[in-house]
């Protein structure tokens, strides 16, 4: 029997998994540090700042939905993907906290969320990458599970849990590349296009493989 499959107690594996997840954002947020040492300072209302803050929000639930998964699944594909997706958003999650400690910049916004994603283009052109409407500030940020989905979540098990994860996390990928793609159109601040940039590539591709994976249920 694979020793991933033995009758361990779930708690177990939570606490496990969650202990790694915490030293991936205690490393990514030192590196995040070292990585704006030479940058110019954005500021607390730029898209800049307003995309650190609330990518962390979102990836942060990203984290959350993962790690339900993981304990509700014995798939090993799904398990895969959810560690994958636990760690690779826990790492840029802690980066994008450093930005704001080395910015000087509170992890708070000033403002509503998502206010930052209706400020013009560095071009003036607007809503570049077809963002236009997709929110108002203070709105749900793209993609974003409900707390009802969230319990939905945590009540199944097995293909009925994968089914909805699959379904929830291709919605909040997308959201993500949504809001990366924006950031790109309104920053050029390097930390973040680059971010932003990986984010969009990686997460496209997750999201197509998440469909493959949904055509079996």
């Amino acid at each position: 029997m694979d020793p991933d499959e033995s009758p361990k107690p779930r708690g177990r594996r939570a606490v496990a998994l969650a202990v790694a997840i915490v030293l991936v954002a205690i490393g990514a947020f030192a590196a995040g540090r070292l990585s704006t040492s030479f940058v110019s300072t954005p500021s607390t209302t730029s898209a800049a700042a307003g995309f650190a803050r609330d990518m962390q929000v979102h990836h942060n639930q990203g984290v959350e939905l993962a790690m339900l998964i993981r304990d509700r699944s014995t798939d090993e594909n799904i398990r895969g993907l959810a560690y994958d997706i636990a760690t690779s958003q826990s790492n840029q999650s802690g980066q994008m906290l450093a930005w704001l400690y080395e910015w000087k910049l509170p992890p708070a916004a000033p403002e509503p969320s998502m206010t930052w994603m209706t400020r013009p283009t560095l071009t003036g052109a607007g809503h570049d990458h077809g963002t236009e409407g997709l929110h108002q500030p203070g709105d749900p940020m793209p993609g974003l599970a409900t707390r009802e989905q969230i319990i939905e979540l945590t009540a199944l098990d097995g293909a009925e849990a994968e089914q909805l994860f699959l379904q929830l996390m291709i919605a909040h990928h997308q959201g993500a590349v949504d809001m990366a793609k924006a950031v790109l159109d309104r920053t050029d601040v390097p930390v973040v296009t680059n971010l932003a940039t990986a984010i969009v590539a990686s997460q496209t591709s997750e999201i197509d493989y998440m469909t493959s994976l949904l055509e079996k249920y």
